[in-house]
């Protein structure tokens, strides 16, 4: 076999090897002085991912606007206005501020009820019932109704007692009665309020002895309202009236104070028994 079949492979093979170590001590040495390549590149690419990192997307399509745009000086505009913050409360209405108004209205409310509840007491007294002029009737039908009612007529319209009153006794009456009573009277009629001067009961009739006779303290009164016996501190109370046409009305908005005690225009006593105690003069 021929030696240089085996010797040409060996050298070739010894020779690679010897400038392959040769090469990587030239890189070593070299790294002593400067950076290779590699490191250089490694820190390249370090450098741009960092900047790329460090800068977003907007910010360069900002810095774009900004080159494209004129390079002319910004003045300040005297139109725009100092920018102030909105108000809250004025945005809004707030828990406080909706119970304050809610509040203010509900007085409202009750303040206004309570004008109107004050207007309809000071209000004029509607025409027809109690407290303004009735118109009772011809006098001569008033009069035989009294009869036929056994001496006393009652009108609940008028809070009233109608009763007839002696012609005979009317001179006596202009001595005692007010004027604006006398009308009726000089007609044969009395119209007496029903309430009692004592504490205001009102007071019933009493058929057995034709009087009035209040059954809370027990006074009594004549068929003319006048005092007979009882606490109270004077007669009956009684209404204004006029007599047009034969037509009788009561004014019962006009209550004048009844006559004093010991007025006894018509005489009258008692005519039976008493429907409330014991009579006393």
């Amino acid at each position: 076999m021929n030696p240089l079949v085996i010797v040409i492979p060996v050298v070739v093979v010894l020779a690679a090897v010897v400038l392959f170590a040769a090469s990587r001590r030239r890189d070593s040495g070299g790294a002593t002085g400067a950076l290779s390549r590699e490191t250089l590149k490694r820190d390249r690419s370090s450098s741009l991912e960092f900047e790329t990192a460090a800068v977003s997307g907007r910010q360069v399509e900002a810095s774009a606007e900004l080159e494209r745009r004129p390079s002319t000086p910004m003045t300040k505009s005297d139109d725009l206005e100092t920018f102030v913050p909105p108000d809250a409360d004025a945005i809004g209405i707030s828990r406080r501020k909706f119970f304050n108004r809610s509040i203010i209205v509900m007085m409202g409310l009750g303040l206004s009820g309570f004008g109107a509840a004050v207007l309809a007491f000071l209000w004029p007294v509607p025409k027809g019932g109690f407290g303004s002029k009735i118109r009772v009737g011809n006098v001569s039908d008033v009069k035989a109704k009294i009869t036929d009612n056994k001496g006393f007529l009652y009108s609940a319209e008028g809070r009233m007692w109608l009763t007839n009153y002696p012609t005979s006794a009317i001179e006596k009456a202009k001595a005692v009665y007010p004027p604006s009573v006398l009308p009726s009277m000089e007609a044969g009629v009395v119209a007496l309020y029903q309430k009692c001067p004592h504490l205001g009961c009102r007071v019933p009739s009493c058929v057995t002895s034709q009087w009035f006779e209040c059954p809370c303290h027990g006074s009594q009164y004549n068929m003319a309202g006048e005092k007979k016996g009882g606490p109270a501190p004077r007669g009956m109370d009684r209404f204004g009236t006029e007599v047009a046409n034969g037509v009788l009305t009561v004014n019962t908005g006009l209550i004048l104070q009844g006559p004093p005690i010991g007025t006894n225009t018509t005489g009258q006593e008692a005519e039976g028994p008493h429907c409330v105690g014991g009579g006393s003069h």
